[in-house]
């Protein structure tokens, strides 16, 4: 038991100090409990096999993929329209709104599915996701308390007094509970994160202000004001025409920048969109959507020479997307070989599949004419292609240096075109682990949600949606979670929760109360809160019952003490979950989750036995 208690008070510093990552911290005392033969090797790794473990993996590929079809963006912009762009507004909406699904969806789940939104929220509104994400984590366990299903904590009580011969609870016994710990939970973590958390502005912002992102380039260079979206019908002239064949540059004075393919209806849940760089080669066909840049009088007369059908997105505009093709910007050194050289004598599109659509020269921009342009150092060429052949120039770094992060900004281009697909998969797995009837477990009903999300495209690839799990949080947890199996295992959770409640039950009513609450709220950073519950639950209801009061506030302070688990990023799955992505240090947790668990538990060892009559 001693070296169990050292070995986790020891990981509690090293937490705390925050000099070494959590997860090392975490494996390596998982590797003492191990080296003292305290677990054996299937209790140390069952944490890696959980279900919960499993979930949180599934959840962040589900997540990711909100993120990438761009339906998180969607979905902020909608909650920004009702809050605006004030702090104060978008905080109390994050807070009622994830409060509100907490009561039904499962913490995790309901983290999983509001995370993505909340980072586009702060984004929208220019402010630091820090301030919003570790309040999102706990406003989930909070709502947990509305309802009877909310967290399983609440069913181990439950459990506990029909057993016991009391009537059982109502889905709604739980509510004024609930109301008050959001009350109480807003009221604290308005000036605490205001406080404690505006120092943990997003560290990449320098990073991410290097170079230039798509949508400036697409208006330094004007690209957006000579641009057409004509359609080939099935009669039109152009269709089986390769784009040399055409000759629409010489002819008209036009580039193609892009063809696109277009499977399924506008609307459609599988709609699948193909981009292809336009070169000589391309062989035109039935339904491709043609960009053209150029003169506006010109491309209408191509149109109409080849019976082409003016084309629109959904915004009434012609506009360029990202999804395969991208640009960048290179700037030509003074030792490349291409100075002097006329722009078609450079090889672009044989070498590198790319086209150069601009050149920037001494704050005037060239966009005619390009083939025939005479190159000069320092050129600032707009090269446009695959996002795999612009990541290929990098390795020229003799000739030109790429501007900014190209497959950074690559991985920010969100396939919109998804997002009705990826908002069914969402729902239907929200559905599966809300609703009792579907005989689905909610960690198959998440990685069945994961699964399709990747098979239908919408994550670029298998390698973008292995890229959205955070690694450090998954094995945090997993190598945590059988520290709880130690503590149970040398008796030192049952040992410490008996000798606390006992000793305050000889004082009086409330200070048990107290007692029982603190005890489970301690515990539950070390335990996890649904083992907690289940330790502690029988022991406080002997305990009442020998005090001979009513046992009802007694195990709504399990519960709560069990849920309330704010001071610690592995006390529970959402406070791991928002960790990377609101850049929070294990002390961040500390400094805002300790007070408001110690001031949730003052306020309901005041409020229980008015609620509950001792």
């Amino acid at each position: 038991m001693l070296i169990t208690l050292v070995i986790l008070a020891v990981s509690a510093v090293f937490f705390a100090l925050g000099r070494v990552r959590s997860d090392i911290v975490a494996l390596c005392a998982l590797i003492l409990l191990l080296f003292f033969g305290i677990l054996t090797p299937e209790e140390a790794l069952a944490g890696f096999s959980n279900p919960v473990v499993i979930m949180m993996i599934g959840l962040f590929v589900v997540g990711g993929a909100i993120f990438q079809t761009g339906l998180a963006k969607q979905v902020s912009g909608s909650i920004m329209r009702l809050a605006g762009t004030n702090e104060l507004s978008l905080f109390l909406l994050v807070i009622l709104v994830t409060a509100a699904i907490g009561a039904f969806v499962s913490n995790t789940g309901t983290v999983a599915l509001m995370l993505p939104i909340v980072v586009s929220l702060a984004a929208g509104a220019k402010m630091s996701a820090s301030r919003l994400l570790m309040p999102l984590a706990f406003a989930s366990s909070m709502g947990g308390m509305l309802t009877l299903i909310g967290t399983p904590p609440n069913l181990v009580i439950n459990e506990t007094l029909v057993e016991a011969g009391y009537p059982s609870l109502s889905f709604f016994s739980f509510f004024p509970v609930g109301l008050v710990c959001i009350v109480v939970g807003i009221l604290v973590l308005l000036p605490l994160s205001r406080w404690l958390l505006a120092g943990n502005a997003d560290k990449s912002k320098a990073k991410a202000d290097r170079g230039k992102s798509l949508d400036q380039l697409v208006d330094e260079y004007r690209l957006a004001d000579h641009l057409s979206r004509y359609r080939v019908p099935e009669r039109s002239a152009l269709r089986g025409m390769t784009i040399g064949q055409a000759d629409i540059h010489n002819r008209y004075g036009l580039t193609i920048l892009e063809l696109r393919r277009e499977s399924g209806a506008q609307r459609h849940l599988l709609k699948n969109v193909e981009q292809q760089l336009a070169g000589p080669g391309t062989v035109i066909d039935e339904g491709d959507i043609l960009y053209l840049s150029g003169d506006g009088a010109q491309a209408k007369r191509f149109a109409a020479d080849y019976g082409l059908v003016a084309d629109a997105d959904t915004a009434g505009q012609p506009a360029l997307d990202f999804y395969d093709i991208g640009m960048a910007e290179l700037v030509l050194l003074s030792t490349s070989r291409l100075v002097n050289c006329q722009l078609k004598e450079g090889g672009f599109r044989a070498q590198y599949s790319i086209n150069v659509i601009g050149i920037r020269r001494k704050g005037q921009y060239i966009m005619d004419s390009l083939p025939d342009v005479r190159l000069q150092s320092g050129d600032v060429l707009l090269v446009q292609g695959t996002w795999e052949n612009i990541a290929r120039l990098g390795n020229d770094e003799d000739r030109w240096v790429v501007l900014g992060q190209p497959l950074a900004e690559a991985a920010k281009v969100t396939l919109d075109y998804k997002a009705p697909l990826a908002a069914c998969i969402m729902l239907l797995m929200v559905a599966a682990m809300v609703f009792d009837f579907i005989p689905i477990a909610p960690v198959t009903a998440v990685m069945t949600a994961a699964v399709l999300m990747v098979i239908t495209g919408c994550f670029k690839n298998v390698e973008a949606a292995y890229k959205t799990i955070n690694w450090e949080s998954i094995v945090l947890i997993a190598a945590m979670m059988p520290m709880s199996v130690a503590l149970e295992k040398t008796g030192a959770s049952s040992l410490l929760s008996r000798t606390l409640v006992e000793s305050l039950g000889s004082i009086g009513t409330l200070p048990l109360l107290a007692g029982v609450y603190f005890t489970t709220s301690f515990l539950t950073l070390f335990i996890s809160n649904t083992a907690t519950a289940v330790l502690m639950a029988p022991i406080a209801l002997s305990s009442a019952l020998q005090l001979g009061v009513s046992p009802y506030p007694y195990l709504f302070a399990v519960t709560l003490g069990a849920s309330m688990c704010f001071a610690s990023p592995f006390s529970t799955p959402p406070n791991a979950l928002v960790m990377q992505a609101g850049q929070y240090r294990f002390i961040d947790y500390v400094r805002v989750g300790l007070p408001l668990q110690i001031i949730m538990g003052i306020v309901m060892v005041l409020v229980l036995p008015l609620l509950f009559p001792l």
